[in-house]
């Protein structure tokens, strides 16, 4: 694999697309950002490894044709879909709570003392849960494909995007780690923690009831 296999038209095209939908607010980034400004900063890197270890398991998926196999079995897809609402509502009660936590006693010195075993797989089972992330993937490869080159772009576009994801969830979670913006998080954490709460909660129920 030549440096040049990584600046083709196909493979920058698919690198764009990626990184828009990686650095767009969703529900990974914003459980960083909210991990990162209440738990510290290894807290939050940790838990990006794990959604960056699940993005990875989709791109091998992909990579080896088996995302397509899987998007064709409806129950599959309806199986992760379920377990990906149902994960996406826990967060929203878990930011809820948070929310409602007296000053006194703030659900952040529960998370500073979160294994970081826990709080990778927390991050891994957030993305292995998420079906977009199977269909996202798919036409990410799909753009490696082309009857000229055949597959020869996969592996390219494999690793710069997961460079990719790598560097935008770490950049979350050093950003938001800041001393600067935990001072915030102490004046906005209820207002930030209800507002999460009812973003994870309509997503979950996006995922439980759309019928896509």
């Amino acid at each position: 694999m030549t440096p040049t296999a990584f600046l083709t038209a196909d493979v920058l095209i698919a690198y764009s697309a990626y990184f828009v939908g990686t650095a767009s607010p969703g529900p990974s980034n914003l459980a960083i950002m909210s991990l990162a400004m209440s738990a510290g900063r290894r807290s939050a890197l940790t838990f990006a490894l794990g959604v960056v270890s699940g993005s990875f398991f989709w791109a091998l998926l992909a990579s080896l044709g088996l995302s397509a196999v899987l998007a064709t079995c409806s129950e599959c897809l309806a199986a992760i879909k379920v377990a990906g609402g149902i994960y996406l509502l826990w967060l929203g009660v878990k930011s809820a709570r948070s929310a409602f936590a007296p000053r006194a006693m703030p659900a952040s010195e529960a998370r500073r003392n979160e294994p970081l075993t826990r709080l990778y797989l927390r991050g891994l089972l957030l993305h292995l849960t998420n079906p977009k992330a199977v269909l996202v993937w798919m036409s990410i490869v799909s753009l490696a494909m082309s009857p000229a080159g055949g597959t020869s772009h996969i592996a390219p576009i494999v690793l710069g995007c997961m460079c990719i994801g790598a560097s935008v969830f770490s950049s979350y979670a050093l950003l938001f780690s800041t001393a600067s913006a935990r001072r915030v998080y102490v004046s906005i954490r209820r207002w930030l923690d209800g507002s999460l709460a009812i973003m994870f909660g309509i997503a979950g129920l996006k995922m439980l009831t759309s019928k896509s």
